[in-house]
C-alpha cells in the first residue's frame, strides 16, 4: 500500500499516534513491571470517557459497545520492552508501536461511535516477551468478561516492507520451549582419565546425537528445530571437568512433533547416561504453543486490506504468546511490514538498534479500520 492510499480519515490520527509512540518509547518497563505503561494507557482512555478493567495488575483491557453488539472482535497489543543489555530496558520489539496502533483506533472509534454496529474490545497485554500475559489474561476471565468471539494482533516487522501485511493461513508462527541440560561425570586430573569420568566429553557426544533427531525421528515435511546455543563447562586446561551444562530451544509448528522432540531429548540422555556412565539431567520449559491462523478471518483479511497489499510469508521459527487466545477463539495474527531501506529501517527484532519510520504505523491503523469495515462491525 502507497502513503498517498490510505484514507484521510485514517490520517487524521497520524499526529496522535505518533505521539503515544514517543511517550510510551520513553518508558519502556520489563514483563508484569508496566507500571508507568498501564497508567499512561489508562489515563488517556479515562480522558476519552472509555471504562477500563485490570484483569492482571498492569494490563488493561475494555470494550466499546456497537448499537447493533451480536459480537465481539478484539484486538491484541503487547506492552513490555526488552532488557537491553546495557542496564536500560528499552523497545527493541516495536510493542510500543503495537500499543500505539492500538489506541489509535480506540480513538478512531471514539470519534466516530455512531458508525460502530458491533463491539470491540481492546486489550493491552503484559510480559509477551516473558514470562508471557496471554494465558494468564485467559485464566482470568477475558473471553467469557467481553464475550469475544474473535481476535486480531499485529506485530512490527523489518523483514517486510512498510505498507505491506505479512501473513499466511494456518501455521504461522512456530512453538517453542526451554531445554535446559546438565551433565555431571566425575573431575580429575587430564593427566589420568582412567580415574574420572570426563563430562565434556559426553557433553560433544550427546550434542551430536541430538541433532539426529529432527534428521531421523522427525517427518522430513514437518518443520522442527533443536538448537543448542549455550555451553558451560570446565574449569582449566588440565583437569577433566565433572560437569557441563548445555542449553537450547525446540521450535516446531505441529505440537506432536514438538512432543517428538521433547520425548527423544530424554530418551537419548537416558542412553547417553549408559554409555558414559555419567548423570544427565534435562528440564524443558515449554513457552508458547504455535500461532495458527483461521482461515476464514485470513481470507476475510485478504479481501479486507486487498491482496496486493499482502506479503505471503512461509512459517516462520519465531514464537508469540498470541497462540494461546487461537486456542480457545478464532485469531488473526500478522507482521506490519517496517523495512524502509531508503531511510535504513532495516535492523531485526531485538537488535540494540532497532527502530521504524513511525509513518509504518499509520498503516497498521489502516488495515485495522478496513477489517472492521468490511466485517460490518463499523459502517
Amino acid at each position: 500500500m502507497k502513503y498517498e492510499d490510505i484514507n484521510p480519515e485514517t490520517l487524521e490520527f497520524k499526529e496522535i499516534i505518533c505521539g503515544h509512540r514517543r511517550s510510551l518509547h520513553e518508558i519502556a518497563e520489563l514483563g508484569l513491571k508496566e507500571y508507568k505503561t498501564a497508567e499512561y494507557i489508562r489515563s488517556r482512555l479515562d480522558s476519552l470517557g472509555i471504562q477500563h478493567d485490570a484483569l492482571l495488575e498492569t494490563s488493561v483491557t475494555g470494550v466499546i459497545k456497537g448499537s447493533v453488539g451480536k459480537r465481539t472482535v478484539a484486538f491484541r497489543a503487547d506492552m513490555d520492552g526488552l532488557n537491553a543489555g546495557d542496564g536500560s530496558v528499552r523497545h527493541l520489539c516495536g510493542h510500543d508501536g503495537h500499543m500505539s496502533i492500538l489506541l489509535g483506533l480506540v480513538e478512531y472509534l471514539c470519534s466516530r461511535k455512531e458508525l460502530i454496529r458491533d463491539n470491540v474490545a481492546f486489550i493491552f497485554q503484559p510480559a509477551e516477551e516473558s514470562p508471557g500475559g496471554a494465558l494468564p489474561l485467559l485464566n482470568a476471565g477475558l473471553v467469557e468478561k467481553y464475550g469475544i468471539d474473535e481476535i486480531y494482533g499485529l506485530h512490527m516487522y523489518p523483514d517486510v516492507s512498510e505498507g505491506l501485511a505479512g501473513v499466511r493461513p494456518l501455521y504461522f508462527l512456530s512453538g517453542a520451549g526451554e531445554v535446559n541440560i546438565e551433565i555431571t561425570g566425575k573431575s580429575g586430573h587430564g593427566a589420568m582419565p582412567q580415574d574420572a569420568n570426563d563430562s565434556i566429553v559426553a557433553a560433544a557426544g550427546f550434542i551430536s546425537a541430538l541433532q539426529t533427531i529432527i534428521s531421523r525421528n522427525i517427518r522430513p515435511l514437518d518443520e522442527g528445530v533443536l538448537t543448542i546455543g549455550r555451553i558451560e563447562g570446565g574449569s582449566r586446561r588440565n583437569i577433566i571437568s565433572g560437569n557441563v551444562r548445555l542449553e537450547g530451544t525446540i521450535r516446531a509448528f505441529k505440537d506432536n512433533v514438538y512432543e517428538k522432540i521433547k520425548e527423544r531429548i530424554f530418551e537419548v540422555a537416558r542412553g547417553f547416561e549408559t554409555v558414559y556412565g555419567c548423570s544427565i539431567e534435562v528440564n524443558i520449559k515449554d513457552d508458547y504453543p504455535p500461532v495458527n491462523n483461521d482461515e476464514k478471518l485470513f481470507e476475510e483479511f485478504k479481501e479486507a486490506v486487498g491482496e496486493e497489499n499482502i506479503s505471503l510469508l512461509e512459517p516462520l521459527m519465531i514464537a508469540e504468546d498470541f497462540a494461546y487466545y487461537q486456542r480457545r477463539i478464532p485469531g488473526l495474527f500478522f507482521m506490519l511490514g517496517s523495512r524502509n531501506e531508503d531511510l535504513g529501517f532495516t535492523k531485526s527484532l531485538h537488535n540494540i538498534d532497532f527502530d521504524f519510520d513511525e509513518k509504518a504505523l499509520i498503516f497498521g491503523l489502516e488495515f485495522y479500520i478496513r477489517l472492521l469495515r468490511h466485517k460490518g462491525v463499523i459502517s
